[in-house]
């Protein structure tokens, strides 16, 4: 499917877990399709029922079903139901109609070589969270088999929703911990924010408020300005200033090293 025009696109999902909903969620919310644009299966048919309707998407109960109405087909299952879950469809999977997302982690562009018909258009992605509010991001490995103008479709239907960052196959696991897991840390943060503000007599919904904020402003100030973050800090912090008596203090603490140390223990797994 080609152009501008994404009306008669069809986004199908087999497997409609967190991460599934979050992105049927951010294409809906950001205006990319209407729910009635979204077809899903998942062996849990009440469950997927349930959360496909307040989408207004529609349920399916095979990946038969799903495959045949989609245009772009999201492989979201666990990583240990791959195969079961498309062995059925390797078929209908290669048509030139259609292309195939995999969000799986783990599951890279040479794995699926291996496993899926040889003309099936693949292109393998990681995305957060966020990516449910329009905020997200998917880390795309660089190597895919998709067409000039299935990949244009695809920055056209996930860059509204997502930050696409494209790394080598390498680089993906370290990727997909800072986009993946830095949300948790992150969330950490602020409500170690709030907590202070709360400490100081700030109402907490205002704390969090505040913090949130913060947050999401100081990340659209890099990605708008391309600032080196040590200069967005220097900024804000005047000789003698509160802000860098506060800096001094994360310094003592370790503040960076404990970033860095979290992500190490993540990548030494």
């Amino acid at each position: 499917m080609a152009g501008s025009d994404v009306s008669g696109l069809t986004v199908g999902f087999i497997g409609f877990g967190n991460m599934a909903q979050a992105i049927a969620r951010g294409l809906v919310r950001s205006g990319v399709v209407q729910g009635s644009q979204i077809v899903a299966t998942t062996p849990h048919f009440d469950r997927l029922k349930a959360a496909a309707d307040k989408l207004g998407a529609r349920s399916f109960r095979s990946a038969q079903e799903v495959v045949a109405a989609s245009d772009i087909v999201v492989v979201a299952v666990k990583p240990e139901q791959v195969e079961g879950a498309l062995t059925p469809v390797l078929e209908e999977l290669s048509s030139p109609n259609r292309f195939v997302l995999s969000i799986v982690g783990g599951y890279t562009h040479s794995w699926y070589e291996d496993f899926l018909k040889a003309d099936t258009h693949l292109i393998c992605a990681v995305p957060n969270t966020p990516i449910a509010v329009g905020k997200g991001i998917l880390v795309t490995e660089q190597t895919h088999s998709l067409t000039m103008e299935q990949y244009q479709l695809f920055q056209q239907v996930f860059s509204p929703v997502a930050l696409i960052e494209e790394v080598e196959t390498s680089q993906v696991d370290i990727a997909t911990t800072i986009a993946g897991c830095a949300p948790a840390f992150t969330a950490m943060y602020m409500e170690a924010l709030a907590d202070a503000g709360v400490k100081y007599g700030l109402a907490r919904p205002s704390a969090y408020r505040l913090a949130a904020q913060m947050v999401e402003g100081t990340g659209a100030l890099y990605l708008a300005s391309g600032t080196h973050p040590g200069a967005l800090k220097d900024q804000v912090t005047s000789p003698g200033g509160s802000t860098i008596k506060g800096v001094a203090a994360l310094e003592k603490d370790a503040f960076r090293g404990a970033v860095i140390d979290a992500v190490d223990a993540i990548e030494g797994e």
